[in-house]
């Protein structure tokens, strides 16, 4: 296991109900994709925040990343909604 701090943003934190978090990681969760399923696991808030995690965009690091990208090594993970704007 490996432990992570996750950043939440916009409707992504006011569902799940807290702005970040430190979390150990387990050993099967490997992608963001990975993380996703794993944090819908973790109770009903999460669940419903990331119920469309297709439009659940993500960044390692401050960098922006696709959902297959490798998690290894992380110490910081933003999960945010699309952006919008002009």
């Amino acid at each position: 296991m490996s432990t992570v701090n996750l950043v939440y943003f916009s409707w992504v934190r006011e569902r799940i109900g807290k702005g970040e978090e430190t979390l150990e990681v387990p050993a099967g969760v490997v992608t963001i994709a990975d993380l996703l399923a794993h944090l819908k696991t973790l109770g009903e808030e999460y669940e419903t925040a990331l119920e469309h995690q297709n439009v659940i965009r993500a960044a390692i690091n401050q960098e922006h990343v696709e959902h297959g990208e490798p998690i290894a090594g992380a110490r910081e993970i933003a999960l945010f909604p699309p952006m919008t704007g002009g």
